[in-house]
Parts: structure tokens; C-alpha cells; sequence
């Protein structure tokens, strides 16, 4: 997996984000969300609740504060792209496997200065740590599917 999460190469510059302080900042947006899933919490509580309890020091936050309010704000979108690459009803996906696979979509469709590969490895990554035994297969298999639809400029040029 690259831990190159932008399009420039080389070392991170100033105001440039790193790619640790991205995937953190990932790591806390699945968390948010996932806790946005069941408790209902209006999500501007749910982000200050994440600033206050977590050291946010290492984190690329406004990337999470994008995340956070870009999936909320787009959810019904986002679940419109997913649905139709779904094997069942989208009430019966994994919460948090379904909380990877919107904040990846919503990557997708709005990042565009995070490469869609990366996209799709930091979502496998998610899945690994915290979904089920499979449900890196199931992340993998969606945002792949969803790149070449959201990135085709990008995508088409992939090897192999």
C-alpha cells in the first residue's frame, strides 16, 4: 500500500498534508460515522465530541472535518451509487463496512487530489482493521467498481 496520498511526489512539503495525518484522520471519520450510525447525534456534536476526546495533533483535520460533513451531507447520494452494485438491501451491509465504502465513494467523487488507488487501499485498510473477516473483499470490490465509474479519465489509463 502507498502511503503517498497526493498526487505530488516526494516528501510532504509545507501545508502540504502527510499521508499518516490523512489516514488518521480516516480512521476518526469511519469511527464518527459509525457512531453517527447508531446514535443518531446531530454530526456537528459527533465532530466537536472527536476534536475534544481525541489528540488531534497528527491528524489532517480539516480532511476529517471534510469527510464527516461530506458523507453526511451526500449520504442519500452516495447510497444511490452504492445500491445498485449491492448483492442484498443496503440496511442489511455491515455498518461499518458500509461506513468505508461511503466515505470511499465520497472520495472518489470529490477528493480528486487523492489518487483512486489510494482511495481503494485505504479502504481495504479500514476493512482489514476494523470490518469483518471478508469485508475487505466486499470494500475492495465496490470502490473498485466505483472508481472506473467516478474516475474513468483516471482509471482508464491502469495497467494490467
Amino acid at each position: 500500500m502507498s502511503e503517498q496520498d497526493t498526487t505530488i511526489p516526494g516528501p510532504a512539503t509545507p501545508g502540504q498534508p502527510k499521508a499518516g495525518d490523512r489516514r488518521r484522520a480516516r480512521i476518526l471519520a469511519l469511527q464518527a460515522l459509525y457512531h453517527r450510525h447508531f446514535s443518531k447525534s446531530p454530526i456537528n456534536d459527533i465532530e466537536a465530541e472527536f476534536m475534544v476526546d481525541n489528540d488531534m495533533s497528527k491528524v489532517d483535520t480539516a480532511f476529517f472535518r471534510d469527510l464527516i460533513r461530506g458523507v453526511h451531507r451526500e449520504q442519500r447520494d452516495l447510497d444511490k451509487l452504492i445500491e445498485p452494485l449491492l448483492d442484498r438491501p443496503l440496511d442489511e451491509v455491515d455498518p461499518i463496512e458500509l461506513a468505508i465504502v461511503r466515505l470511499g465513494t465520497y472520495e472518489l467523487k470529490h477528493r480528486i487530489d487523492v489518487p483512486y488507488r489510494v482511495v481503494i487501499n485505504e479502504g481495504i485498510e479500514l476493512a482489514k482493521r476494523f470490518g469483518g473477516t471478508e469485508g475487505h473483499k466486499f470494500v475492495n470490490s465496490l470502490l473498485d467498481k466505483l472508481s472506473q465509474r467516478l474516475r474513468m479519465a483516471e482509471t482508464r489509463h491502469r495497467q494490467g
